[in-house]
């Protein structure tokens, strides 16, 4: 089925499971690898609308697994789905900024024209309504997506007409772009997606000589490639910082007989998008950065793992890995060097925000649940298949051709100690200015507000969920690795923002998104988020606020990956910098006794059962 066709209107769709010969036939285009797993079941799910128990089982016999463990993995994806969904569906982003930006108005108009509810499938089995987490487009929210395609920036009347038009048949995509059969899959994501570019740098969103990377690359010894980019200062650029040319030295150590580089294309974070605009505009220098890592660590094999929320650009993308095969740059013999080997292909998420974590990546290429790996071992060391597998975003690899043409000094000598060169940063919510800036590292936050608009933010978010609220007595932080540290998301609140709002559905995202393996990360964050509801309604104790921190900092110790080091972020540090927000929600006992639960809310569902009210608990009660 082409994965942009359109509902016939009235067509009990997805009712039935998908025919043998054709799960088969989807199996056999992949090898019947079970190693492929995401990429079958991803196939089944576009063409079928639904995994069935009766396919799942023709997928175990032809992949030679158990039904358990393809079960598994087709559970673990929130854009899988066991239950037939319409051949239109439509996600809603329901990230913060949707929320502040009139999501609730946009829902409501769908669900009026369509007849359903949000979570539901209609009767004729052609359209379903859903939320999903953050999909990378907070610069132009609210968004939401239909099938593969992306409409942004929604109105109440642009969300009547989309309604109307896909019930008079009209294709998702001729929605979204006028003329999309006669655009370029550049053209396409384009149109459908403003990059909204607010300032470019020197390094990479500025004029760049194309392969000067790459053809001064193969010039060097491998080890003098690593030399150039540990020189350079370059630290990861998704958050963690960890030394980009140490990192590839460990993965060029071992002698072994495959290595793989994979670039992690999957930035879930809410609020963050800077990713999204380099896959856009330069997929080729993101392309060159894995291929001058390949001939630093000696890899023959290489992945982009791009989250499901960008599957609008895979075309694109696939378009310019086939150009660079043609011309030499991916392939047999790179450049005509013999023995310069390295080809890559891209594989789908399905909607995991875990799977932005390395480990949990790499499981998820596996053909395996997206959990994290146990470490050590370390990915460089064993990996993907368990071979040595250097990960590394997309702008960290922009970077290295990058430094590879103009020389580690002149990266070295942009930013700041410790933090060299330039950083994108993806700023959105309540500023002029919404977009990407790239700017160096160590400007000030204030010295950004100023720049995007938002000189009047009572609270900005800076690293997305996982990283630091900070108040306006703190704005004056630097944007380092060692002071302010971001994978790159600004997120500005007005002080007319109700903070407590915001940190509970940042703990509703990680209780959501938490991929369930260990107990601290899987239940304590529910407890966390429970414990915000508390403070909204007025029912906390003063012990609360040490309940919040005891906890906080048990699931930080004991929890197996980085989204439950981080999970508690919201709370910890709105506590150390909005602490009146807490403490004018903390109301004094009466008689010496503390309200610890809300006993309406608490007897509400004893009440819908019963058919009847309490005589003891409801005062306005007659017999």
């Amino acid at each position: 089925m082409d994965r942009y066709s359109n509902p016939t209107p009235g067509a009990d769709f997805g009712a039935a499971p998908a025919s043998r010969s054709a799960v088969v036939a989807i199996c056999a285009a992949y090898g019947n690898d079970p190693h492929r797993m995401l990429d079958i079941l991803r196939d089944i799910q576009d063409s079928f609308r639904w995994i069935s128990p009766e396919t799942m089982e023709i997928v175990a016999d032809e992949t030679g697994l158990s039904r358990i463990q393809v079960e598994g993995v087709a559970s673990f994806y929130s854009f899988l789905s066991q239950v037939p969904k319409g051949r239109i569906t439509i996600r809603f982003c329901d990230d913060i900024i949707d929320r502040f930006a009139g999501l609730a108005d946009i829902v409501a108009i769908f669900e009026d024209a369509l007849g359903i509810k949000t979570g539901e499938t209609s009767a004729d089995g052609a359209f379903s309504l859903e939320y999903t987490p953050c999909i990378g487009l907070c610069d132009q929210a609210p968004a939401a997506m239909i099938n593969d395609v992306v409409v942004t920036s929604l109105t109440a009347d642009r969300a009547r007409d989309i309604a109307a038009a896909l019930k008079a048949g009209q294709m998702p995509q001729d929605i979204a772009v006028a003329g999309f059969d006669d655009l370029s899959p550049h053209e396409r994501a384009t149109r459908m997606v403003a990059n909204n570019i607010r300032q470019a740098g020197e390094v990479l969103l500025g004029p760049v000589s194309p392969e000067a990377g790459l053809e001064n690359a193969i010039a060097l010894a491998p080890a003098a490639i690593i030399d150039a980019v540990e020189a350079s200062g370059l630290r990861g650029c998704g958050g963690a910082g960890f030394t980009t040319g140490r990192k590839w030295r460990f993965a060029a150590a071992d002698p072994v007989a495959r290595r793989f580089v994979f670039c992690n294309a999957d930035e879930g974070e809410p609020g963050t998008f800077k990713d999204r605009v380099l896959l856009t505009e330069r997929p080729h220098l993101m392309v060159e950065g894995m291929t001058i890592a390949a001939r630093a660590v000696g890899a023959r094999e290489g992945l982009i793992y791009l989250r499901g929320e960008y599957v609008y650009l895979r075309e694109h993308l696939e378009q310019v890995l086939a150009d660079r095969r043609a011309r030499g740059l991916l392939g047999k013999d790179i450049l005509g060097v013999e023995g310069f080997d390295f080809d890559l292909r891209i594989q789908i998420g399905a909607g995991a925000y875990i799977c932005g974590e390395e480990g949990a990546l790499i499981s998820s290429c596996e053909g395996l649940p997206g959990e994290p790996k146990t470490r050590p071992p370390f990915p460089v060391n064993r990996g993907y298949l368990g071979f040595p597998t250097v990960v590394n975003n997309v702008e960290t690899f922009c970077h290295v051709a990058r430094i590879m043409d103009r020389g580690a000094d002149w990266f070295f000598d942009m930013g700041s100690d410790g933090s060299h060169g330039t950083k994108l940063f993806s700023v959105s919510g309540d500023c002029r200015s919404p977009g990407v800036y790239e700017l160096p590292y160590g400007l000030s936050l204030q010295e950004l507000l100023e720049r995007v608009g938002g000189e009047d933010a009572g609270a900005v978010q800076v690293g997305g969920p996982s990283g630091t609220m900070v108040d306006r007595a703190n704005f004056h932080r630097r944007l380092t690795f060692d002071d302010l540290a971001t994978g790159g998301a600004i997120i500005v609140f007005s002080a007319q923002r109700n903070i407590l709002e915001i940190v509970e559905y940042y703990m509703s995202f990680f209780v959501h998104e938490s991929c369930g393996y260990c107990t601290p990360c899987r239940v304590g964050n529910v407890f966390l988020q429970k414990a915000i509801a508390k403070f909204r309604k007025g029912l906390a104790n003063p012990e609360d606020i040490d309940y919040l921190r005891d906890l906080s900092a048990t699931i930080i110790e004991t929890s197996r990956c980085g989204l439950g080091m981080t999970s508690p972020n919201p709370i910890l540090t709105t506590l150390e910098n909005f602490p009146m927000v807490y403490s004018a929600l903390v109301k004094p006992s009466r008689d010496r006794i503390r309200a610890t639960f809300d006993v309406q809310a608490a007897i509400d569902d004893a009440r819908k059962l019963a058919k009847r009210r309490s005589y003891i608990f409801d005062k306005d009660f007659t017999k």
